[in-house]
């Protein structure tokens, strides 16, 4: 943030040497060469982030380039959220109740209101709640994002004949599935890709090798990775579902659309979904509401009634106002 705040502020290029002597931190670097691999380090995060890094040289008397990034090219531009994108945006930010991930979450809304968008963190009854409360879950997230493989204690399921092992993995991602975090990565014991539920991680988790090493794979699916390892129960068949225009686009691309159907007047399409799990199918559908019926099976839609009396009973409790401040 300092290094952006620096080339921001000037015209110029600034060279490597007149921006160690500006910017807080660098001037920590006991030899040259520590400089210059910050120094680096961080001009690829900005570059990896999109920031517009801009390389030249004010003059042809001078021998060595310069830095600075053009304001025009780094500010944002207007944001125009419908008010359904900003209500998903303030609903994203209470999703997350780790301390690790609700500082971020709460500046993206920051930066929302400071372009002049409006979110609204109280809209919406339904307020989603992803846990991150496993032990393992900090370290091997920090560990994803310093691309460092780590050494772990991994308790094994029944199923895989129980007991511990150490496991050494290059992480490439950790993913939420069904409300269990996964750990995705290369296992350097087993020389192929694995997936670990964080659950099952005991602590200490060990750093092994130096940060940057870890190299994920541009061909990776980490949610792929993780949904093949679950092993889903087997199909059991289709579900046809009514889907109202212009809505649950989320459900049009998972299913396929057999034509134009009109429901209790309003018109819309009827798809055809794949019905893995029931319980899984009437969750994804009851979440859109009136804006989809299910025309069959019988048992799915028995199972989205039963989404949404749940729902319905659980927001009739009222919430018991928060304590008052002294003195307010």
């Amino acid at each position: 943030m300092n290094l952006v705040l620096c080339l921001l502020s000037t015209r110029q290029f600034l060279t490597a040497e007149r921006i160690r002597q500006i910017v807080p931190g660098y001037a920590d670097a006991r030899t040259d060469d520590a400089f210059f691999r910050m120094f680096e380090r961080d001009k690829n995060e900005l570059r990896e982030l999109g920031v517009p890094l801009e390389t030249g040289r004010q003059s042809s008397f001078d021998t060595k380039d310069g830095y600075r990034i053009a304001r025009q090219d780094y500010e944002l531009g207007d944001i125009d959220l419908e008010p359904d994108e900003a209500a998903a945006v303030a609903l994203a930010a209470r999703l997350w109740d780790s301390p690790e991930l609700a500082g971020p979450a709460q500046g993206a809304l920051v930066k929302l209101r400071a372009a002049g968008v409006e979110v609204d963190e109280d809209r919406g009854r339904v307020q989603p709640r992803v846990g991150a409360t496993e032990p393992a879950f900090a370290p091997l997230l920090a560990a994803v994002r310093a691309r460092r493989a780590v050494s772990f204690t991994h308790r094994r399921s029944a199923a895989d004949g129980g007991g511990e092992q150490r496991r050494t993995v290059e992480p490439w991602g950790v993913v939420s599935w069904r409300g269990r975090w996964y750990l995705a990565g290369y296992d350097r014991d087993r020389g192929a890709p694995r997936s670990f539920r964080v659950s099952r991680i005991r602590e200490p988790i060990t750093p092994v090798g130096r940060e940057g090493d870890v190299t994920v794979p541009d061909d990776v699916d980490v949610m792929a990775m993780v949904r093949r390892s679950v092993d889903p129960p087997p199909v059991r068949g289709t579900a046809r579902v009514w889907v109202a225009d212009g809505r649950a686009h989320g459900l049009r691309r998972i299913g396929r659309v057999i034509g134009p159907c009109v429901h209790d007047g309003r018109p819309g399409d009827e798809l055809e979904i794949e019905l893995r799990s029931v319980e899984t199918v009437a969750r994804w559908l009851a979440g859109h509401g009136p804006d989809v019926a299910v025309l069959g099976p019988d048992a799915l839609a028995a199972a989205v009634q039963a989404n949404w009396e749940a729902s319905a009973a659980a927001h009739a409790v009222p919430v018991a106002p928060a304590p008052s401040r002294a003195g307010s």
